[in-house]
């Protein structure tokens, strides 16, 4: 069941703690059948995370799904950042999801054609609204979005974490145990520290990891053209060198980003050349080469 706000969360709780154990087990079997079925009608799934905020990991799930939609392939963007969700934003989400009555599934924003997104702020009557949220309605809520979601058949899932190691990025693992790992970071020390903390997360939980992004990597001023290395440069590549992993591409920054975030309109879903898009052009074609698609 999908909360409303938090005090239905807590009644809702409070209740299940009172529910026959037979009774629990049964939503239990139901909910991992309902996960099974729509991961087995999703043929890729895309785990954006990194190991510190601030590194624009969420502009890059966003621009990611929506190049991927761009490009012909069915898409979903699922925002599993519970505490502090920002996709719905980036896309300009302002209505509460939809039920199919049918199937009483929650029906994912259409973007369009090609592109659905599900985010908790879509399920938000405030938008201001503090998630309060402990570990087990943070996992709970994962799971609806993965099972109770009418996902239908995609190409590509992508989805976007909050950063960390947490419960989080954990329950998606479990989930989602065939996810591809893609790692965000920043070029600076003081990130790329943190985005060693997430390499061996991806490692100890055993999830395949196709590369790391390293976003923000440089700035042309619109004055004088002079490159201008705003978190230093190449930290991202010399971090995959070391950890044996894929390097997908430097992306720079770019203030249309910031932008077309406010906007509702991520910068890769209109014509917009430039460094950005010609650099994320290249990591998308990265991604889909190891993927063979």
């Amino acid at each position: 069941m999908i909360h409303k706000n938090v005090d239905q969360a807590k009644k809702a709780s409070s209740c299940s703690s009172k529910t026959p154990q037979n009774d629990a087990d049964k939503q239990r079997m139901e909910m991992e059948a309902m996960i099974k079925d729509n991961l087995a009608r999703i043929k890729h799934k895309i785990f954006v995370l990194s190991g510190k905020g601030g590194v624009g990991k969420s502009s890059v799930s966003a621009n990611l799904a929506a190049t991927l939609a761009k490009k012909g392939y069915k898409t979903g963007l699922m925002d599993v950042d519970v505490h502090g969700p920002s996709i719905a934003q980036m896309f300009n989400i302002t209505e509460l999801l939809d039920i199919a009555p049918d199937t009483k599934q929650l029906l994912p924003k259409r973007i369009n054609e090609n592109l659905t997104v599900v985010s908790v702020q879509a399920l938000m009557q405030d938008k201001d609204q503090a998630v309060i949220w402990r570990g087990p309605a943070k996992t709970g809520i994962i799971k609806q979005f993965v099972g109770s979601v009418a996902w239908g058949n995609l190409d590509f899932l992508v989805i976007d974490a909050p950063p960390g190691t947490g419960d989080e990025p954990l329950t998606v693992v479990q989930t989602i145990p065939d996810a591809r790992g893609i790692i965000v970071t920043t070029p600076q020390e003081v990130a790329l520290a943190d985005v060693r903390k997430s390499i061996s997360f991806c490692k100890t939980v055993k999830m395949e990891t196709l590369g790391i992004i390293e976003n923000m990597a440089g700035y042309t001023c619109p004055h004088c053209n002079k490159h201008i290395d705003l978190f230093k440069s190449g930290g991202g590549e010399k971090t995959a060198k070391a950890q044996g992993l894929n390097f997908l591409g430097s992306i720079p920054f770019d203030t249309r980003v910031v932008e077309s975030g406010d906007d509702g309109v991520p910068v890769m879903m209109y014509e917009a050349p430039g460094p950005f898009k010609d650099a994320f052009e290249k990591v998308v074609e990265n991604i889909l080469k190891q993927l063979e698609v």
